[in-house]
């Protein structure tokens, strides 16, 4: 029998939620980590038995990684913390932004990205990680800035043909590369505008907000970027627009289907001063052409609706009949098991949820 698992991250603790594998009715547990933010969450079943993780950013202990082998029944933390930087860095934790297992081969590899901007690897699992030095002391480091949330890696993407490519991406600082295994790192932002800087066409500098890539299709990559949305077909070499065709080219999130590496997702905004749904009404907007075409999906979601959704609030669960998945910053959580054709409201009144992550188990 399969069991599906929802986890939602939200400013006031994580929720989890529980279906079985047609994701119809949902049954929910929480708050874990009581009135602490949880900025992200994973959902690791490369091993013998599924391994959750959170990043939990306590006010008075500081932030942690917690990892539970009963789907969230139970917690454990590492003494003193799974990730810390080294002395000699001078730099202190401040959030846990992504945590990414690594390759299915390489079951004990578990990757996060911190705030300040910073990869650190763990093999074991992730009970404790090492910092990748070779992004750390990149020369460009001293000129990545803030963007509104932080200055953080948030998002990490191994690569399952060329194993020696890891890619990551940063606001501000855009995408960074390594093809020697984290060794070295060069910059991908080759065609991401960054318009609010006298060059809008840096090396470096842009505030890309997520990217995804279909293992699939692993020399594809997709970005939703501070007023942009742009596709690379040649594995983050160079970026094109696909913009065209959408409401608004601002928002936070973007993900590829689980089974389908043409079909994305995204939840436009009408702007970064105007950080609402456009005409106020939530919806997705999804394409199965790789962006070169996009159509609305809004059956079952609200319109007068003025919510946000943040980069890791936005997923998909890996069934064959894919389940997508929306958290608001409003605390409505929006489900659908069809694809995103329908969407049902499965959680309301949640506080600002931060991060979601779904799996069907078996």
């Amino acid at each position: 029998m399969s069991t599906a698992v929802l986890l939602v991250g939200t400013r006031k603790g994580l929720w989890i939620g529980r279906s079985d594998a047609t994701r119809k009715r949902w049954a929910w547990e929480g708050p874990a980590f009581r009135m602490n933010a949880v900025y992200s969450v994973c959902v690791d079943n490369r091993g013998d038995v599924p391994r959750l993780f959170a990043g939990v950013a306590s006010e008075h202990w500081g932030p942690q990684v917690h990892r539970s082998d009963d789907l969230g029944r139970t917690w454990q933390e590492t003494p003193s913390g799974a990730i810390r930087f080294p002395e000699d860095t001078g730099a202190v934790l401040e959030n846990v932004w992504q945590i990414q297992p690594g390759l299915d081969d390489e079951p004990e590899v578990v990757y996060a990205g911190t705030q300040p901007s910073a990869l650190f690897r763990s093999g074991d699992r992730g009970e404790s990680f090492d910092l990748v030095r070779g992004l750390w002391d990149h020369p460009h480091r001293p000129q990545w800035a803030a963007g509104y949330g932080g200055q953080a890696v948030h998002t990490i993407v191994p690569d399952p043909v060329d194993r020696r490519r890891l890619t990551v991406a940063m606001s501000t600082g855009g995408v960074y590369q390594s093809v020697d295994d984290g060794g070295t790192w060069s910059p991908a932002n080759n065609g991401i505008k960054a318009y609010f800087f006298p060059d809008p066409w840096p090396e470096f500098g842009q505030c890309v907000h997520k990217f995804a890539m279909h293992p699939a299709a692993p020399e594809r990559f997709f970005a939703q970027n501070h007023h942009g949305v742009y596709r690379s077909d040649d594995a983050g070499g160079s970026w094109t627009s696909i913009a065209d065709g959408l409401p608004s080219d601002f928002g936070f999130p973007i993900i590829v289907h689980p089974h389908k590496p043409e079909s994305v997702y995204v939840f436009p905004l009408v702007a970064d001063a105007d950080r609402m749904p456009p005409g106020g009404k939530a919806r997705v907007w999804r394409s199965e052409d790789a962006g070169e075409s996009w159509y609305e999906s809004g059956s079952g979601l609200p319109d007068d609706f003025y919510a946000a959704v943040m980069r890791d609030a936005m997923t998909t669960d890996g069934a064959e009949r894919a389940g997508v998945y929306v958290g608001a910053r409003d605390g409505s959580m929006f489900a659908s098991n069809d694809e995103g054709e329908s969407w049902t409201e499965v959680a309301g009144h949640l506080p600002d949820v931060l991060c979601v992550r779904a799996a069907v188990l078996s």
